[in-house]
């Protein structure tokens, strides 16, 4: 057993030191409108539930940097009051935090 083993949260401590994080990727303005964008074409088709993949910065909740994360499925709102992205999952995803979002409804648009 190392000497430090029997200090309380040693162990977890040091891993949690350890443990990365990535850094939060500043978005230029054109990659912000684009986003903008594709948020309104969702808001405009929610009824045709549509699956996208979403991918978002998830802030780490112990130190600084978070995690990069992707989301796939159906939108089942766009809320505008708490500036969310809201699938039929559960999952809430703040507008600031979203760094891409695609699926076949912007291909085919995007592709012509």
């Amino acid at each position: 057993m190392p000497p430090f083993a029997a200090l309380t949260g040693y162990d977890a401590a040091v891993k949690e030191t350890a443990r990365l994080t990535d850094e939060r990727i500043e978005l230029d303005e054109y990659t912000m409108n684009a986003l903008r964008d594709r948020l309104q074409m969702i808001a405009d088709r929610l009824e045709e539930h549509l699956e996208i993949t979403v991918t978002y910065f998830q802030p780490d909740a112990k130190k600084e940097g978070g995690a990069y994360v992707t989301a796939t499925g159906t939108v089942k709102k766009i809320d505008e009051y708490e500036q969310a992205v809201v699938m039929t999952h559960g999952t809430a995803i703040p507008f600031d935090e979203i760094v891409s979002i695609e699926g076949p409804m912007f291909k085919a648009i995007y592709d012509e």
